[in-house]
Parts: C-alpha cells; structure tokens; sequence
C-alpha cells in the first residue's frame, strides 16, 4: 500500500532545472534520494544503473555532468563496437531531457518515512572517448537527418503547401516537432500461477476481460502506479484491461491467487527522445508497485502461446511551429472533406509502407515477437494500412500493420499508429529508423508533384499495377478485415511474406552478414550509424541463438514432460490413437535414440556450431511440430474421464 505521502516526493526533474545549482538545491531538500544513476541504453535494449551516493555526486557534480561515468564494454552490450581489448566506455548524461527519480518502495528512509530514491539522468554511452554509440545517439542523430531533410524537401517544393492546412511556405516555419507515443501493454500474475491455457483462450474469445472493471490487488496495483504515473508528469490518459486473461480466484483467507490478466496503460505523446525515456521509466514503476502488491509483471511479447500477446502500438506524427506562434499539422490536408492527408503524410507513410522490411529487424527482433505476430490475435501480419472507408470516417480497421488516426474535429490529432512493436523493440531504434523511411517516401511524394487525391489513388493500387514509388507487384491499403477476408495465400501474394522468425528477418539487413548498403536509408550512410546497427544485429542475434538454447530448448522440454498418457489401457481406440500419435511427437522434438537425433538436440548442435540458417530452420520445424502436439493433447485430455 502507498503509507507514505508523495506530494514530499521529488519525482522530475526538467532540462530547465539541470544547472548544478538547482540540482545541489533539489538533493539537499530531498534527503530521501540517496543516490544517482547515469542511465544509459545500449544495443540489448539494456539500461546501465550504477548507485553513486548523492554525497560523492555533489562534491564531484560538475566533472560529471560534464564528462559522465565510466565503465567498460564488457558491461553493456555492444558487441563488435567495444570488447575487452577496446573497453572504455563512458556514461554520459543528457541534459536536454527530463530526469526521473525511481524509489526503492521496499527501503523507507529512516529519518523521512519516505521510500529511498535513485536520481536517474539518462545518458549517452561514448566509446573510446571519442564516438557515441547506442540506442540513444541513433535517435538523435535519425531525428537531426530527418527534421533537416524534411526542411530542405519543403523549401525545394513550395507547391505542397497548397495542400498542407495552416501553412502557406516554409517561411512561416519557425520550428519543426516530431511526436510520438507509445501504448504499453503487459501480462500481471501471482508468483508461480500457471493459467489453464484453454481458459485464457475462450476468455479471449469471449471479450470477458477485455475494458472490464479492476479489482482485487490488480486494482490497487493498478490505481497506486497511475497516481504515481501522474506525479512524474507523463500525463497518464488511461489504464484498462486488456483482451487476456482470465478471473482472479479467491482463497480461503479471503486474499486473490491463480491472478492471470492482460493490462494497459497510456500516457501522452512528447517529443522522439523523452517519448522513449518515459517509456523506459514506466516500465521500471510498473513493475516496482506492482511488485509492492506481490504481482509479477511480464513485458514479453508472447508471454504463453494460444493467447494474446503484448503490443506496443507506436504513434508518429510531424507538426511545425509557425512563426506567429500558431502550430499546424503537416500531415493535415488542406481540404479534408475531399482528403485523408497531404502530401507530406501519404509520403511518410508510403515511405514506411515501402520499407517496412529494413525496419522489422528493430520492431521484431526476439523469438516471442515472432511468436504474437500470427494471424487471429489482433496482431498485424501484412504490411497493409487503413486509411477509413471515406474522408469524413477515420478508419478502425484494427487488422492493418500501420493505421491513420485523425479526428475530424482536431486537426492536430492526425498521425500513424504503427502496431507491430511489442514492450522488448528498442524504442529508441524504431522511432530513428521510422523518420528516416518517412523521409524517403516524402522526398518521392514531394518530387513526383502529385495531389493528394493522385497519391490517394497510389497507395491503393491493386496487385500489377505500376506505381512511381510502390512495388508493381504489391498491394498497400486494406479497409476489410485482413484476417477474415484474405486467405493466407491471398494475403502472402498481396502483401509480402512475412518473415518467421529473427534470422529470416535479418535477412532483410544482408544475407548472412550486415550489408551497409541494405540499410542505407535507416544509417544515411554514415559510418557510425552502420556500426551502431551492426551491433544491433550482433548482439539480437546472439541473444535469439542464446535465449533459444538457455530459455525455449528448456521450456519445450519441460512441456514435453507434462504430456503424459492419462487414460486407461481398456480404453477406446480413439484415445489409445491419440496418445500414440502425441508420443511420437514428444520423441520427435525432444527424445534421443541410438539412430536418430531430436529435433531439439540438432537445435543445440546448431546453436554450438553458430549456423544461424540451420538454427532457423529447425526452430520453424519444432514450433510446428509444438503446435500440433499441444492442440492433439488438448483434445486428448477433453476425452479422459
């Protein structure tokens, strides 16, 4: 429970309050902060914590607000960038940026009853003393590409703005600003709780969960962390229950176990950098308070298969600041009773469309988003978008890879929903890596000179069709119901195949190695940016080959072992067949004899010999394989008396 009074809590700190003198004011009248962290992010999507004591920091604070921390690379993950014989790594702060103080609810300060707290500044990692590198530095540096970029297309083409509501040149411009927003679904359960996976499925199906009232400790949990949310200053818009789940059951002793339930929380949009710093500490209070409640909080993708997974929808939107003060959305057209957007929006999202498959390393890079992206659990799975069945209806086709959300009565709302990412895709990346593709499509839109209703016409080509930017063989915009209207066959030849798994994905960035020429368009051509991402690469793939080896090779077998025969030998033969088919599969996957090896074990002997392609194959034949054999148990067991 929250005993302890947050309005004398220090939660944030803001860039205008970062001089050492309001940081030595803002410490010394918060004594329950004890400590700081210089917060880095690097390729695993990890952020660095180090406790430094706030009396060391104070009498050092300006050498290190200037020069950060250091460490070395063996501790932070970047992998080809720094190793053991070129290990210097700094920890450099950012101060253009909120920061956050993260309380330790389980240590109260002795002499304020207050929770002892950690400064967090959120900082750059720099290598070598000479080149930042990682997630941070990559956002940065895409955000600068493309904010210049987009300046330079709109004075080169001046015509556009007569179809751009608000704005008559780049002259008025003062400012360009690029938001985003994330929505962060997640999983909560009591510790050690398995739910019936056939029951979280028909839950599922039914809507039971889905918006429904929050009760028990998930509600406290939930309630104290929005409060919490709302002092740091997010703007929490709403937290809800999502489509998984299933009702928490009673003990004897009047408290909730067997606790299994989908959640969501919202927040409002910021600019790229703080967007993604404000995820990252949502997570940490997230699982902080819900950990205060004894509930265990997951941010995997696919945390159990047959139900849904976590997304992480991710929302892009481009306005610029005039110089009479007033802000106007680029993507808003002129006339938007004849227009869904103008050119600088169909360029944009054309230019994620088109691209979509250099981006999906970053949005898809671990064996569980790979897992939710599968047709029928409200996860997209063809790079298709909605646009809204006319202009005066937005679209609420929920089917789609990228969606426009607008609202008729606020111009300012008009933007893209991207619904791949899930809670594990490096924000940081697939924002930077997001702008850039819109650049591309907007500089091909603003050169060809078309209209918006032409370029309308454009991103809703049928399959053959020749188009000045989109694929010949290829379709882009969907107002029906991807799954349900579009055979998987259908859907393949429209929309692209999808890749299946990490290695496949890679593929996209060069055939077995990092080609920079792949990815030219995300990296600009600079020879830092390739490096950032063949680090990224490096590193997802090890963690793909390790966490299959360490973490799915150990979770199928023990499955494997809860398959056990349950019925009678005097049973019918429909059982007798069932279970006999469900061994085979078990030795299959998992069983060795003297003449042939498991599925599993050539998974392993793979993984040891690094051959990622093999690997790759057998993870796709192995989850086919799972896949049969937990739906055949399934009907085996509805048959045992």
């Amino acid at each position: 429970m929250i005993n302890f009074d947050l309005n004398r809590m220090l939660f944030t700190l803001t860039p205008d309050e970062h001089d050492e003198e309001t940081v030595r004011s803002r410490l010394v009248s918060h004594p329950e902060v004890k400590f700081v962290s210089f917060t880095g992010k690097d390729m695993g999507n990890h952020s660095t914590d180090e406790k430094i004591p706030v009396a060391v920091f104070l009498d050092d604070m300006e050498k290190m607000l200037e020069g950060g921390v250091q460490t070395d690379g063996s501790s932070v993950a970047l992998p080809t960038i720094a190793d053991l014989s070129n290990a210097r790594v700094d920890i450099v702060p950012d101060r253009d940026v909120n920061w956050f103080v993260e309380y330790n609810y389980d240590n109260r300060d002795y002499a304020t009853g207050l929770p002892t707290g950690t400064l967090r500044i959120p900082s750059y990692l720099r290598h070598n003393g000479d080149t930042m590198v990682g997630s941070r530095i990559y956002l940065k540096e895409s955000v600068n590409r493309f904010i210049s970029g987009l300046r330079d297309e709109l004075e080169k083409h001046p015509e556009v703005f007569a179809h751009i509501g608000g704005v008559d040149s780049a002259d008025e411009i003062e400012e360009l600003l690029l938001t985003n927003a994330t929505e962060l679904e997640f999983w909560v359960k009591t510790p050690d709780d398995r739910a019936n996976r056939d029951q979280l499925s028909i839950a599922q199906e039914l809507k039971e969960q889905y918006w429904q009232r929050v009760t028990g400790p998930v509600g406290t949990a939930m309630e104290q962390t929005l409060e919490i949310l709302d002092h740091y200053g997010f703007g929490v818009e709403m937290g809800h229950k999502e489509v998984g789940g299933v009702k928490a059951k009673m003990s004897k002793s009047g408290s909730f176990d067997h606790i299994m339930e989908q959640l969501e929380i919202d927040w409002k949009y910021a600019d790229p950098m703080q967007t993604a710093d404000n995820e990252s500490q949502v997570k940490h209070v997230i699982r902080d308070v819900f950990r205060m409640n004894n509930l265990e909080v997951t941010f995997l993708a696919k945390p159990m298969n047959g139900v849904a997974g976590s997304g992480e929808h991710t929302h892009f939107g481009v306005a610029a600041k005039l110089r009479d003060g007033r802000v106007v959305n680029l993507f808003e057209p002129a006339n938007k009773d004849t227009d869904f957007m103008s050119p600088v929006g169909y360029g944009a999202l054309m230019g994620i469309l088109r691209n979509y498959e250099i981006l999906n390393p970053i949005i898809s890079p671990e064996h569980d988003s790979f897992q939710r992206l599968k047709p029928g659990y409200e996860a997209p799975v063809c790079i298709v978008t909605s646009l809204g069945v006319d202009h005066s209806t937005p679209s609420r086709n929920r089917t789609v890879l990228i969606g426009l959300v607008r609202d008729l009565k606020n111009p300012m709302s008009t933007r893209f929903e991207l619904r791949s990412p899930n809670p594990h895709t490096n924000t940081y990346l697939i924002i930077g890596a997001g702008f850039l593709t819109m650049l591309d499509g907007i500089k091909a839109v603003l050169a060809s000179g078309k209209t918006p209703h032409e370029l309308e016409t454009s991103i809703s080509k049928k399959y053959g069709e020749e188009d000045f930017y989109l694929e010949k063989d290829r379709e882009y915009r969907a107002e029906r119901n991807i799954y349900t209207e579009f055979t998987p066959e259908e859907r393949e030849k429209l929309f692209g195949r999808a890749p299946a798994n990490v290695w496949e994905s890679f593929l996209n960035w060069g055939d077995g190695c990092f080609d920079e020429e792949k990815v030219e368009l995300i990296t600009g051509g600079d020879s830092v940016m390739a490096m950032i991402l063949r680090s990224y690469r490096a590193q997802m793939i090890y963690k793909w080959m390790m966490e299959y080896h360490d973490r799915y090779i150990v979770n199928t077998m023990d499955f494997l072992r809860s398959v056990v025969k349950m019925h009678a030998d005097d049973s019918n033969e429909y059982d007798a067949a069932n279970w006999r088919r469900c061994q085979e599969l078990k030795t299959l996957i998992g069983h060795e004899s003297g003449d042939r090896m498991s599925l599993l074990m050539q998974a392993r002997i793979a993984i040891d010999e690094d051959d990622c392609a093999g690997l790759s194959r057998l993870e796709l034949e192995i989850e086919e394989k799972l896949e049969e054999l937990r739906a055949l148990y399934s009907k085996y067991m509805r048959n045992i008396l």
